[in-house]
């Protein structure tokens, strides 16, 4: 291939390229002007307390990210608690991601495929949000990459000089092990398997190569199982996840149209391992696969199939390779440009889109600024209740912000219930404890996303803050807000 970088280099260029490219922009903006909302608050306060209290929380809670928060407690324990230890995991793994496409790309589709797949992922919307997030659907991203890269190499082994001998089972078995840790950071990741299935069919894999694929796709299996078993239990976690419907899958569609398309310029053949044959499949099972579950149950939420993201990028770098080789002959000296500038032109397009997801409104609220109002207005002795009880989450992420507020409706800490926002009174007792109080701060969300809540203990606090208190200050800030009550 006619390529202005010498042959010599290519090889960690295809690789480090993208990955630097990948964490300058994970880099770029990284604290969302010191913001973090509801779900990253999650990770924050669990990652905060030891690993006996995370291990007993997971008996009741959040068992399916049990080994992401161990992960976090850990880097939490060395680096401190901020915003770049919370998300900086999330960065590294989307440049590992990336490096995985870049070289799957070059096996498959030569070096502008590579390339071009391995500079496009970062740039795509849904990994942008990802790409900065401190959950653990990036880890995931990472790891799907990494198995998909396994799978290719051994693939891509000279028929009948290895695929039953020595060499290979060391990579079957990191293979498996990719696979199992990322059922662990989340078991519907366990989609990669029947996309990695879907490939061999297409390449029309021989017997021994199933075989292997099986077995090492059953160990992975059998070790997420309990996890999987064990984390239906704790299912009312996703009941607030709206049942299917015909508007979520324009999202799905545009994917699989761009994909497609991509999979078109590479020409793929049956029976030949090409970037569609490992991209196409990457992407679509795994996206099938959930609408299919959620028309079971309610699951359907992109993020747990961010990694399909990887097969997208993966036919996006096809792409870009071929139009180098149909540019080449009549541009022959131009042709080395054009992945360059197609990512520079993406760069500019997308340009509100990344500015956007960096900025402190692309989450549907802050609890760091809202503890910062609590702050300002809070006096010592004032009463504080949070509705509904899982906005606590700002307390607990900065607890100094409520020094000196009583949060009269808690009965049981986090910790001490082992849970993520306490256990809280009878609404007989939260009743008798504000109508001991001069002065109250009510911590929710903003009229633009609140929603009502059914709970007693709710409904008791308004009820109280209705009949005998009056509103003195009411702010809203990124999606919560605080209202101080004072006795009539």
């Amino acid at each position: 291939m006619h390529c202005h970088i010498p042959a010599a280099r290519r090889g960690p260029l295809i690789w480090l390229i993208p990955s630097l490219w990948t964490l300058a922009l994970g880099l770029w903006g990284l604290s969302r002007q010191d913001s973090v909302w509801r779900d990253e608050a999650a990770t924050w306060q669990v990652a905060g307390r030891s690993t006996g209290e995370i291990v007993d929380m997971l008996g009741n809670v959040d068992a399916v990210h049990g080994l992401y928060y161990l992960l976090m407690h850990g880097l939490f324990e060395v680096f401190g608690a901020s915003t770049t230890t919370l998300r900086l995991p999330s960065v590294l793994a989307v440049a590992a991601a990336a490096a995985c496409v870049a070289v799957i790309g070059r096996r498959l589709a030569g070096f502008w495929a590579g390339l071009g797949g391995g500079l496009a992922l970062a740039l795509l919307p849904a990994v942008q949000f990802h790409l900065q997030e401190g959950r653990p659907y990036a880890l995931v991203a990472a790891g799907a990459g990494l198995s998909t890269l396994l799978l290719v190499s051994l693939l891509s082994e000279v028929p009948g000089a290895g695929l039953s001998g020595r060499r290979t089972w060391p990579r079957w078995t990191a293979y498996a092990a990719a696979v199992l840790v990322c059922a662990l950071l989340n078991w519907l990741s366990l989609l990669v398997l029947p996309a990695h299935a879907a490939t061999l069919w297409w390449v029309r894999a021989g017997r021994g190569v199933w075989l292997r694929w099986t077995a090492y796709g059953a160990c992975a299996v059998a070790g997420a199982l309990p996890l999987v078993l064990f984390s239906r239990s704790q299912s009312d976690q996703v009941s607030w996840i709206p049942p299917l419907t015909w508007h979520m899958m324009i999202g799905p569609a545009i994917l699989l149209a761009v994909g497609s398309v991509c999979a078109l310029a590479d020409r793929p053949r049956a029976g030949r391992l090409s970037a569609t044959a490992v991209g196409l499949p990457l992407l679509a099972v795994p996206q099938l696969g959930l609408i299919g579950i959620s028309l079971v149950q309610p699951l359907f939420l992109d993020r747990y199939v961010l990694f399909g993201m990887v097969g997208l990028a993966l036919l996006i770098g096809a792409g870009l390779g071929a139009a180098v080789r149909a540019v080449r002959p009549l541009f022959p000296r131009g042709a080395g440009l054009l992945v360059p500038g197609a990512i520079g032109i993406s760069v500019l397009a997308l340009l509100p889109v990344e500015l956007g997801k960096r900025a402190p409104a692309s989450r549907v609220d802050d609890v760091l600024a809202v503890a910062g109002e609590v702050a300002k207005l809070g006096r010592p002795g004032d009463a504080v209740l949070f509705v509904p009880a899982a906005r606590r989450d700002t307390a607990l992420v900065s607890p100094k912000a409520f020094a000196g507020l009583a949060d009269v409706a808690l009965e049981r800490s986090p910790v001490a219930s082992a849970t993520l926002k306490g256990e809280e009174a009878e609404p007989a007792r939260i009743r008798e404890a504000l109508l001991g109080r001069s002065r109250v701060l009510l911590v929710t969300d903003a009229a633009k996303v609140a929603k009502p809540s059914g709970a007693a203990r709710d409904a008791a606090k308004a009820a109280v803050l209705k009949e005998r208190f009056t509103v003195v200050e009411d702010r809203q800030v990124r999606g919560r807000r605080v209202t101080v009550y004072e006795r009539r």
